[in-house]
């Protein structure tokens, strides 16, 4: 959130309360506590489609080998997590990729990349 005064800029951030931060925790468990490790690390990229504004998000696994998911905040992930305890078993609500996407997105803390559409268009074509 920006507010503008003049010529100058202040740049406001959200604060997460205590309350709000358990009920995350009662949500969403371990994913919660890995959700915010990606966080931290600056993990969540969010590539955005110019002039369209369309946009995904490409968030970093907790692996070693730091793979990378492309996903929709509310509806899709491509890591393995989304496909088998969110779809196939629905033991979660969502994947710590789709939560860390919308954490990051809720606290500013994206890493903003712009793309043509036509190669956000090539980016999806691959999923």
């Amino acid at each position: 959130m920006s507010i503008c005064f003049g010529a100058s800029k202040l740049t406001v951030k959200p604060i997460v309360s205590d309350d709000q931060l358990s009920i995350l925790h009662f949500l969403f468990a371990k994913n919660f506590e890995r959700a915010t490790r990606i966080v931290d690390q600056r993990g969540v990229k969010r590539i955005s489609g110019e002039p369209s504004g369309r946009s995904i998000f490409q968030v970093m696994g907790e692996s070693r080998t730091k793979e990378e998911y492309f996903c929709f905040a509310e509806h899709y992930c491509a890591c393995y997590s989304f496909f088998y305890d969110v779809v196939n078993r629905g033991e979660q609500l969502c994947c710590k990729h789709q939560l860390a996407a919308r954490l990051a997105a809720s606290l500013g803390a994206c890493v903003d990349v712009k793309v043509s559409d036509k190669q956000l268009a090539l980016l999806l074509s691959k999923l």
